[in-house]
């Protein structure tokens, strides 16, 4: 089969107020486009504008890890040599994806490649990219800027978020897809995690851009021991625990939760205590999709892609 040279992966969910811009940016290139069950106008929009884009209409939502999985066999299987993935509130800049592949091709061991994120009105970084830019190994890359130093070709990073991640053919058949451990953030952790404990590197190019156009949007903390709050425990102990470039530290963790809870029943605090039992609980469920998780990831293949491997 002859290889297309890319397909740009959009996972779509009640999109209306991004889709035109997101996808004119992207006219130029093959689209595939896995749609999580939206409920406005998205699906009918598409078909009656884009009738030559490739949609895969799903019956209920699957998360943006499993719905760009699906995306991402699809592009395989029609022979593409990258894959790109953009988030619907995302617009491409100019000749960024000519650019970035340009460079994959020559550093093949660049598995992930990220533009610039910038907002809406183009006077500023995405705030969350920002941050992740301060983690650099190089520690360079607000010095370059600031001081006019020559900028790098490319600036390594651990981890940027998959907003707008290009991915080589290589990289997908050594690493896999996205884990299904994760339904909704915590995947794009866990899989440059993955890519640094295959032997890849990941990569921001300074000079290229895309649109992340999300505004200012405020996370509050979620008040200590409510629903969310145990969202927000489960999503991490699975990024932290699932993370095979560490030890798994579970029965540490299982085991001082456990001193915490005897000392609080012991100082009469039994209502702290049960919040406490509930988090142990919720670790105990998690461990064992957390153990085959680290199994699977730390072998090679086409994982969580295709069945035929057995994942």
């Amino acid at each position: 089969m002859e290889r297309i040279n890319v397909a740009i992966i959009l996972v779509t969910y009640n999109g209306m107020q991004w889709l035109n811009t997101c996808l004119q940016s992207c006219k130029n290139y093959s689209v595939i486009i896995v749609d999580n069950a939206s409920t406005d106008e998205t699906v009918t929009f598409i078909q009656n504008n884009y009738p030559n884009v490739t949609l895969l209409k799903q019956t209920k939502n699957l998360g943006f890890g499993q719905a760009n999985n699906l995306g991402i066999r699809y592009a395989l299987d029609q022979g593409a040599a990258h894959v790109f993935l953009l988030n619907q509130d995302a617009y491409l800049i100019g000749n960024v994806l000519e650019n970035l592949m340009t460079f994959q091709k020559a550093n093949p061991t660049y598995g992930i490649l990220s533009p610039i994120h910038i907002t809406g009105d183009k006077q500023r970084l995405d705030t969350n990219f920002s941050k992740y830019m301060l983690k650099e190994k190089t520690g360079k890359f607000y010095s370059d800027f600031v001081l006019g130093n020559p900028l790098a070709k490319v600036y390594e990073v651990p981890f940027v978020n998959a907003a707008a991640w290009l991915l080589s053919r290589e990289c997908l058949e050594t690493v896999g897809g996205f884990d299904p451990l994760f339904f909704h953030y915590g995947e794009d952790d866990n899989y440059c995690q993955r890519i640094i404990y295959h032997g890849f590197k990941i990569g921001v190019l300074p000079k290229v851009f895309v649109i992340h156009d999300r505004g200012n949007r405020v996370q509050l903390q979620p008040e200590v021991f409510s629903k969310q709050y145990y969202k927000e425990i489960e999503k991490s102990y699975k990024v932290r625990f699932a993370n095979i470039l560490l030890d798994n530290t579970i029965k540490l963790k299982r085991d001082k939760l456990s001193r915490t809870i005897l000392k609080l029943r012991l100082k009469i605090k039994f209502q702290r205590a049960s919040l406490h039992a509930r988090e142990l609980s919720l670790l105990k469920q998690l461990q064992p999709a957390i153990e085959k998780s680290r199994q699977i990831n730390k072998t090679k293949g086409t994982h969580y892609l295709y069945k035929k491997n057995g994942h």
